[in-house]
C-alpha cells in the first residue's frame, strides 16, 4: 500500500513572514509626514504665538513647559532681533551666539551656525528640533583623551606597573 502524503501546515511565524513579503513587493514604503503634537510644520509656522482675537489654537500652548515659560516672560531683545534676522534671511547660514533661543517652526529648513565657545557649529534645523534650544545642538564640552605619563610628570606618576 502506498504511503499517504503528510499534510503540511504553515506555522504562524511563516505565515506572517509570507504576508510581509507579499506586502513589501506590492507597495513601496511611504515616508510618514512629520507632525508636532498633531500639527504639520506649515500649520505651526502660520499659527500665532500667543492667543489673539479669541484664537483657540496658538503655538505657545504646544511647546514644552520650559520653552513656554521663557517665551511668556518675553524673549530678550537680542533673541527678538535674531528671530527677525532669521525671518528676513535669504542666505544659507546664519551665525549666532544665541544659544538660549528656542527653536520655533519658522526656523525649520534654515541652517544656523551656533557658537559653542570655540567655533561655530552648523545646524540644519529639522522639524523634530522644534521646542528645543539652539545650544542643545552645539555641544560645548569635549571628552578628555589622556595619554601615558609624559614630560613634566612627577616621579611617582612616571611609574608604570609591571602587570
Amino acid at each position: 500500500m502506498g504511503r499517504k502524503k503528510k499534510k503540511s501546515f504553515m506555522t504562524p511565524k511563516a505565515g506572517r513572514r509570507k504576508a510581509r513579503k507579499r506586502l513589501s513587493t506590492t507597495t513601496a514604503r511611504q515616508k510618514k509626514e512629520f507632525t508636532y503634537r498633531g500639527y504639520d510644520v506649515e500649520t505651526l509656522s502660520n499659527m500665532p504665538m500667543f492667543p489673539e482675537d479669541g484664537a483657540e489654537e496658538y503655538l505657545i500652548r504646544l511647546l514644552p513647559s520650559r520653552v513656554r515659560r521663557s517665551i511668556s516672560r518675553g524673549l530678550s531683545e537680542q533673541n527678538l532681533r535674531f528671530r527677525e534676522r532669521v525671518a528676513r534671511s535669504k542666505t544659507n547660514t546664519i551665525r549666532t551666539h544665541r544659544r538660549d533661543m528656542p527653536i520655533l517652526p519658522e526656523f525649520v529648513g534654515k541652517t544656523l551656525a551656533v557658537h559653542n565657545g570655540q567655533h561655530f557649529v552648523e545646524i540644519a534645523v529639522k522639524p523634530e528640533m522644534i521646542g528645543h534650544y539652539l545650544g542643545e545642538f552645539a555641544i560645548t564640552r569635549r571628552g578628555v583623551a589622556h595619554s601615558g605619563p609624559g614630560v613634566g610628570a612627577t616621579r611617582s606618576s612616571k611609574h608604570v606597573a609591571l602587570k
